[in-house]
């Protein structure tokens, strides 16, 4: 094309459309060892529906056009809603009829977590506000399963497959979703804090009905059929509240918004402030356990984060691979010059390590509460949560700058990953939060951390390098909590560091876990900025074609 004054030539446009699935071999290998080849032809037909130009325009339209509050209906009547773009409904739709957001609850097959993962790490690649409901209705479930009167009600809408997008009582509808209310302003991460007050109507107890009085400052996708809320009761401590939208008289809850989040990123999604006036809820769980109960949602919501954010790095990685093998500067395409390639290697390196590292904890999850499986529950996904989550925010900036100054403007994909980025390292628990629980569960079960040493000790398999890690992190152990309390940061690092090493090295070709091993253990310069290690040794042609193929 030529205007009046130039040419124009060698514009790319950003990668989009394009099959997600069938260009990452590592996704597809973690399926193989999770035995959830019976799940391949959904996420097969559902890599093809995100590679439709048309899923990738409702990603844009739903993040330009974002959510209003209308309050008020014309005459003045409270009425709560909150209107989102019709491509919103459509990739809640998308998701929903895959049958993921039940798929880890309603059989008992090997390798639904890793089928599950999956398709909540190919949908984050295109759009990732919609994971938000879907990632709380997912770990709702299990809340939820044990109350069988509650479950009986609202589990068949749950587990059902058809998105239902009218605010109608959910007694009406085909399918609903779930959201979570925990956050209050005085608060933050410390629920214990909270002061929302739930009066029991009779006797209270478990199951019985309550009227909630108070706040939450954090209160995501509040047209949610429910939300699982953490109240005060007038004895018994902090418990686990269900407050649907709609009373079961089929009048609104009391619960009243008052107003929408302008947030950083994560756009197409609503988060809200809301105050209970007298809303009725049902007590989960028994009374003054409602921490606990709302920390074994939180527990699989972090799972998502790691997820959600080695989505992030996956799309931020094949995004510049495929720009810079069209870019051409200095003679020669951005893919050829050596410093682009050591930025390059970063990022795939990065993305290969997150993928392993999620898929593994979802095998943990599918396990359950094992003495072998536990350990990578309870340490190493808090700790991959703090880790994973934080190296996205820095690789997706990274990421943006290989596009220049066309990677800063909004018409294209890099400046909403970027944006996105830093919300899952500050949902469900920001990462101090996440060091701190990490610090705990050694302190709580100190033979878990050894015995989770020792596994990783037998991935290393005798590596020098990994060998002196693990050395540290055992020294690391030995310290009295106080002292090991300060080090958290770099406890939870270098753990995650390990596992990840440990597991490329079990399951990735070797020109990957030696470049990870290499660059993470043994250059001292590694991490200070993205791209400041030494390619001299590394395979990077390898890297890059398993990457992206070509």
């Amino acid at each position: 094309m030529a205007w009046s004054t130039h040419e124009i030539r060698n514009q790319y446009d950003a990668l989009s459309a394009y099959p997600l699935l069938e260009t990452d071999l590592a996704l597809q290998e973690a399926l193989a060892r999770a035995q959830a080849g019976w799940a391949m032809p959904m996420l097969q037909g559902f890599s093809a529906e995100l590679a439709r130009p048309e899923t990738w325009a409702w990603a844009e339209e739903a993040n330009r056009h974002t959510p209003e509050l209308h309050a008020f209906d014309a005459r003045g009547r409270r009425v709560d809603q909150v209107e989102y773009h019709p491509s919103w409904q459509a990739l809640m739709a998308l998701y929903r009829r895959q049958g993921l957001v039940s798929l880890a609850f309603d059989n008992d097959r090997p390798g639904r977590w890793a089928a599950t993962a999956a398709g909540f790490y190919l949908h984050g690649q295109v759009e990732a506000g919609t994971l938000c409901p879907a990632t709380m209705t997912q770990a709702a479930i299990p809340v939820l399963q044990k109350e069988p009167a509650l479950w009986a009600e609202v589990g068949p809408h749950l587990l059902n497959t058809r998105h239902d997008p009218r605010d109608v009582p959910l007694a009406q509808k085909a399918a609903g979703w779930i959201g979570m209310g925990m956050t209050e302003k005085q608060g933050g991460s410390d629920v214990r804090a909270n002061t929302t007050q739930a009066t029991p109507v009779g006797a209270g107890g478990r199951g019985a009905e309550y009227r909630l009085t108070g706040h939450k400052w954090f209160f995501s996708v509040p047209t949610s059929d429910a939300h699982l809320v953490v109240a005060r009761t007038p004895e018994g401590g902090h418990s686990c509240f269900y407050v649907p939208r709609w009373r079961p008289d089929g009048t609104r809850n009391a619960v009243q918004i008052q107003r929408l989040k302008e947030k950083v990123g994560n756009r197409s999604n609503a988060s809200s402030e809301v105050e209970f006036q007298d809303a009725f809820g049902l007590m989960l769980g028994d009374e003054g356990r409602g921490i606990p109960t709302i920390i074994e949602m939180a527990t699989y919501t972090r799972l998502n984060c790691v997820l959600g954010s080695s989505a992030i790095l996956r799309q931020a990685a094949v995004q510049a691979i495929a720009y810079t093998r069209q870019r051409h500067a200095f003679g020669r395409a951005l893919a050829e010059q050596p410093l682009m390639r050591a930025v390059l290697a970063d990022l795939v390196l990065e993305s290969e390590a997150a993928l392993v590292l999620a898929m593994r904890l979802a095998q943990a999850f599918e396990a359950g509460d094992t003495p072998a499986q536990k350990p990578w529950k309870r340490l190493l996904t808090p700790a991959a949560k703090f880790w994973v989550c934080k190296r996205a925010v820095e690789l997706t900036g990274e990421a943006m700058e290989v596009f220049g100054g066309n990677g800063y403007v909004d018409e294209g994909p890099m400046a909403r990953l970027f944006r996105e980025a830093p919300v899952n390292s500050i949902w469900e628990g920001s990462g101090n939060v996440m060091c701190l629980d990490v610090m705990r569960a050694v302190a709580r079960e100190p033979d878990a951390a050894w015995a989770l040493l020792d596994e990783l000790g037998g991935l290393a398999a005798g590596e020098p390098r990994l060998i002196a890690a693990l050395q540290a992190l055992g020294d690391a152990l030995r310290e009295p909590p106080e002292a090991l309390e300060g080090l958290g940061r770099r406890f939870a690092q270098q753990l995650v560091l390990v596992a990840q090493a440990g597991l490329l090295r079990q399951h990735a070709p070797a020109a990957v876990s030696g470049a990870f091993i290499a660059t993470r253990f043994g250059d001292g310069q590694w991490g200070r900025v993205v791209g400041a290690l030494d390619t001299r040794g590394l395979d990077v042609n390898a890297l890059l074609q398993r990457a992206y193929p070509a």
